[in-house]
């Protein structure tokens, strides 16, 4: 697992990139690491604001590749809300990385854990107020092979987190996830119904023998822990089965979990 060390070398780097491309105006820590140093197992969340006239996506691309090419980053995901692209990646060690990137004329605090590094935010109010959110119970999921398979990622190593935070009910919660981001796969790559858990019973008995201590035995520690080593077994079978270029990465970097 990473070392804090380890986390705070990406970070001075990552805002060593900012501080390089004229093209990113300000800067933040957000998440746990905002308000307070974290612990050992808080991922690293940085936001970024983007000059006018500048194409975010193009921006957040570019990172990618330098991520990729010189830091040993698998893309994991990507996520749009509102004005802000958010990239998803895992680097070695285990450790998570956010970034995100929004447009200078919209880089506002979406709630109180936003610490600006740089740079400067947006004045005055956004033009419309979006309306209050309802909350999900997982971060909606495009139905498609990669993305199911970085989103499964993602929480498993919240899981992992959680069980280490004593916060077992959100862990369980998280190793659920895992196994059901392995199902919608397993489905997804059978050609059934990936969602809501339609196409769960159509699996072949081959396929859902790999499930069968998947599920948490009981809130505590020990069981989690294994629960969370089967489901991301499946998740890393499935996403192999799946031919993803990154899967065999991912697995090597998770095998301690699993």
């Amino acid at each position: 697992m990473f070392t804090i060390e380890q986390r705070d070398a990406l970070r001075d780097r990552l805002l060593q990139l900012a501080e390089d491309d004229e093209r990113v105006v300000a800067g933040a820590a957000v998440g746990s690491l905002a308000v307070d140093n974290g612990d050992r197992f808080s991922d690293l969340d940085l936001t970024f604001g983007i000059a006018d006239g500048v194409l975010v996506p193009d921006v957040l691309s570019d990172w990618t590749r330098r991520l990729v090419d010189e830091l040993d980053a698998v893309h994991l995901t990507d996520l749009e809300r509102g004005p802000t692209t958010y990239g998803v990646f895992l680097l070695p060690d285990e450790l998570q990385c956010d970034l995100s990137m929004t447009p200078a004329a919209q880089f506002r605090p979406a709630g109180p854990r936003f610490r600006l590094l740089f740079g400067e935010t947006a004045r005055g109010e956004p033009e419309a107020a979006a309306p209050a959110a309802t909350g999900a119970l997982f971060i909606p999921t495009p139905v498609v092979a990669g993305d199911i398979f970085g989103w499964g990622v993602v929480y498993a190593l919240h899981a992992r987190a959680c069980i280490e935070r004593g916060r077992v009910w959100q862990a369980e919660h998280y190793v659920g996830a895992v196994r059901d981001h392995a199902l919608s796969l397993a489905c997804l790559r059978q050609g059934l119904p990936a969602v809501q858990a339609r196409g769960y019973d159509d699996l072949s008995a081959e396929i859902l023998v790999r499930f069968e201590h998947a599920h948490v035995g009981a809130v505590e520690p020990v069981a989690l822990r294994a629960a969370l080593a089967v489901s991301l077994r499946a998740l890393m079978r499935e996403g192999a089965e799946a031919r993803l270029l990154h899967a065999d990465a991912v697995a090597h970097r998770l095998a301690a979990l699993c």
